[in-house]
């Protein structure tokens, strides 16, 4: 909706803010650093409200939690819309000034009263209310998000719907305001910014724009195919019909990782040919025709990184890597010469400066420069920028500065996996603060907090199946079926369970996960399987 995937706010602003609305994500156990920063403007003041259907360890500094069953975010977003118009609290300056689409967004939220919203997610109408009072009337404030939001079937829908509160609030474009997505790995920010998306070229460009492809294509000297490409989703659904049949995997384990192992693992096994890069031999390596081991990027390689406030930071080798590991980028440069293209030798700050020449965001970002500021926020179209703290502030101008921002109405759509007599209880996935993704980075180390894999379930729901702390229990979806031992959890409502991802050897919970994908985003419906727990 404005141009450029990447959080508006800095994690500083966070300190200042006047109300955070923290949807979908547990930011104590998954973003910690980021929370330390939350914790501040909290001890200043700050209110903060969690939407997310479980009690996590992050409701302990909240002013509200909004615990709404799995799945029902857009219906909550569009009642807090309601609300925020209905009570005169919409910002009609900015929304005149800034914004199209305003009417049939109005229309389009109307339906979602108060009362609605309370017997579509659960969330008592009162607290719907006094959260859209404080967010609507707050001098400065922020909706932050993660997986919660965009691990769905309707996952843009989603987002599009939290975008639509700041629009309808003026709280975008200013300082202490702002949409934050929080991203979940390292760097994750950095790999769309370098064009790792399937419609994108390097610094957001989009490949099916002429002017902008061409100058690619004349300092590549290549022709770039003018249509975008497929997101991991639709690769796998291109290895279903055949039309993909080669892979080259790097620092990813999608056996692991994907919804629906079984699946996943029936469409790598079937490839012609696959090459995995990684600096581990995960369970996906161990399917490839190749491996190529490659160095640890945070010691052992020089290079950049990109966090969620969009921070560019300059990483330096401080060792070099073991035995035949070796440098990403030295791999590449070897593979292009294989294949005809002498690149010249591999040089991380030679890519990086090419890539300046390339992206207005990141031309002033020299690694001088990087170095000597500990790290620049993209934009930074020069040497002399300073970087961007904020995005946006062009909305606030007068005259407008570039095209206004349109409302993107959206409608509630529950999770495809539904609840039935045959599976009556709700699992959602996540993370926990001591372990990461699929283990591989973590399991190899001791830790005192970790407690391996679990079923998590309230008490209530364990005292109804008979079952008690520490019994394994045997849990099935549509897709499979896993045994696993129970852990009494009174941050869950009952009918909600809870499992990660991090101990796919003792527990593979991506056997029970739903392939349901957002069609837009390629982004699977991990937070919402519908199973029945039994006894063994």
């Amino acid at each position: 909706m404005f141009g450029a995937g990447g959080s508006t706010s800095s994690f500083r602003e966070t300190e200042d803010t006047d109300v955070v609305l923290l949807w979908g994500s547990n930011a104590r156990e998954t973003h910690p650093i980021f929370f330390h920063h939350l914790l501040k403007g909290i001890r200043r003041g700050a209110r903060l409200y969690v939407i997310d259907p479980r009690r996590t360890s992050s409701t302990q500094w909240a002013h509200g939690w909004l615990g709404l069953d799995v799945g029902s975010d857009i219906a909550l977003a569009n009642a807090v819309g309601r609300e925020i118009i209905a009570a005169g609290l919409a910002h009609r300056e900015f929304i005149d000034h800034a914004t199209t689409g305003f009417d049939t967004y109005r229309h389009g939220v109307e339906p979602y009263t108060l009362e609605y919203a309370e017997r579509e997610t659960g969330v008592p109408r009162s607290l719907i209310r006094e959260m859209a009072h404080a967010y609507a009337g707050a001098g400065k404030a922020m909706i932050c998000w993660t997986l919660g939001i965009t691990e769905h079937h309707n996952a843009v829908d989603n987002v599009l719907a939290l975008i639509n509160l700041a629009l309808l609030t003026g709280h975008i474009g200013r300082y202490g305001c702002g949409l934050n997505p929080l991203r979940g790995q390292n760097n994750v920010q950095g790999g769309g910014d370098m064009g790792a998306l399937p419609d994108r070229l390097p610094g957001f460009q989009h490949v099916e724009n002429d002017e902008l492809r061409a100058k690619f294509e004349r300092h590549w000297n290549v022709t770039i195919p003018p249509k975008r490409g497929w997101h991991l989703s639709a690769m796998f659904e291109a290895m279903e019909h055949k039309e993909l049949r080669a892979l080259y995997v790097i620092g990813e384990n999608p056996l692991q990782s994907e919804a629906d192992q079984a699946r996943t693992r029936r469409l790598l096994e079937g490839l012609d040919f696959m090459i995995a890069q990684d600096m581990f031999l995960t369970r996906t390596a161990e399917l490839a025709h190749v491996v190529f081991p490659a160095a640890a990027a945070w010691c052992e390689a020089e290079g950049t990184v990109t966090n969620s406030e969009r921070r560019v930071q300059l990483c330096r080798k401080a060792l070099a890597p073991p035995g035949s590991a070796r440098d990403d980028i030295a791999i590449l440069y070897d593979l292009a010469r294989r294949l005809g293209h002498d690149w010249g030798e591999p040089s991380a700050e030679g890519v990086w400066n090419e890539l300046r020449t390339l992206s207005p965001m990141h031309a002033g970002m020299s690694y001088a420069r990087l170095e000597a500021h500990n790290g620049l926020q993209w934009p930074c179209y020069d040497e002399n920028h300073p970087g961007e703290m904020f995005l946006h502030s062009r909305l606030w101008e007068r005259p407008l500065n570039g095209p206004r921002v349109a409302f993107q109405p959206v409608e509630h759509d529950p999770p495809v996996d539904r609840l039935t007599e045959e599976f009556p209880l709700r699992l959602t996935t996540g993370r926990r603060l001591d372990d990461f993704n699929t283990g591989v980075q973590t399991s190899g180390y001791r830790s005192p907090l970790r407690r391996g894999e679990s079923l998590d379930i309230s008490p209530e729901d364990a005292k109804r199946l008979g079952v008690r702390a520490g019994e394994v229990v045997r849990v099935s979806s549509r897709r499979g079926t896993v045994e696993v031992p129970v852990r009494l959890d009174d941050g869950l409502r009952p009918g909600l369970t809870f499992m990660t991802l991090h101990f796919p050897d003792d527990v593979a919970t991506n056997l029970l996960t739903i392939d349901a994908t957002d069609p837009k985003s390629g982004t699977a419906e991990f937070k919402a399987t519908a199973i029945r727990v039994e006894r063994r």
